[in-house]
């Protein structure tokens, strides 16, 4: 259960501010702040994001702690992503999967925390998908070949960018960079974040800084619509060429011996 109302109520008496200049200060009505301490209402995203930052805190302290005179701060560190993370869920209460198609990805930078926006994405569910949260995201280009554009990647929610691990693939939201789907060259680091590599080898390896970072997804699985073509028999000419090569390997080990 949120712990909003009570928490904006007690940070607002703390700084001994009164509802009007709370609500001049966010650049909203009295009415609103009365309806958010009364917990009649919750504010949207954005607004979240503004009190959480005129408050020094997360949006998860602010959402979720208990805050008070006995409250003490979480440590920060850039490692663990404390934006609030919203979901949907079926009928039987399961989370969905929710599809981020290339079209939605500018918008996604925005609204990816916003219930409302995540409610209106395309959603789906797979069965060998049970544990964790997961997210579908359908990505461009051919930086990442032989996947081919418009595959969509399936991955799996990443809490603590510690455990991310070099050499495998990850979705990377960023500010700067939008939603990105590339390999990961070197382990987190917080001074300087992750290190993108593309196996497409055309394109230069490049950083993107920690505090650029809004999102990190690990890739479990992938939807193409285009199937593999078959491996081509191997042409006449071809196997002599083959075997040409083999008779010269031949030829050369037994002339060393």
């Amino acid at each position: 259960m949120s712990n909003i109302a009570s928490n904006l109520k007690y940070l607002r008496k703390k700084k001994g501010l009164t509802q009007q200049q709370f609500a001049d200060t966010m650049e909203i009505k009295r009415a609103s702040v009365g309806a958010y301490e009364e917990d009649r209402a919750e504010p949207k995203y954005e607004l979240l994001r503004k009190i959480a930052e005129f408050y020094e805190l997360s949006m998860d302290e602010l959402a979720n702690d208990q805050i008070d005179e006995k409250w003490k701060p979480t440590p920060k560190s850039n490692a663990s992503n404390l934006r609030v993370l919203s979901v949907t869920v079926d009928t039987d209460d399961r989370e969905n999967i929710e599809l981020v198609p290339v079209k939605a990805s500018a918008g996604y930078l925005n609204g990816y925390g916003d219930p409302e926006y995540v409610k209106e994405l395309p959603r789906f569910s797979l069965p060998m998908f049970k544990q964790g949260t997961y997210r579908a995201f359908e990505i461009k280009g051919d930086s990442m070949l032989p996947l081919p554009s418009g595959s969509t990647i399936i991955a799996e929610y990443v809490e603590n960018w510690h455990d991310i691990k070099s050499g495998q693939t990850y979705v990377v939201v960023s500010a700067n960079d939008g939603i990105v789907y590339k390999r990961i060259g070197q382990k987190y680091k917080e001074d300087k974040g992750l290190k993108l590599v593309s196996d497409n080898k055309t394109y230069e390896a490049y950083w993107v800084e920690a505090s650029d970072i809004l999102e990190v997804w690990k890739a479990k699985a992938f939807i193409s619509t285009e199937l593999p073509e078959p491996n081509p028999e191997p042409t006449l000419e071809a196997l002599s060429s083959m075997m040409a090569q083999m008779q010269k390997t031949i030829n050369a080990v037994v002339d060393k011996n």
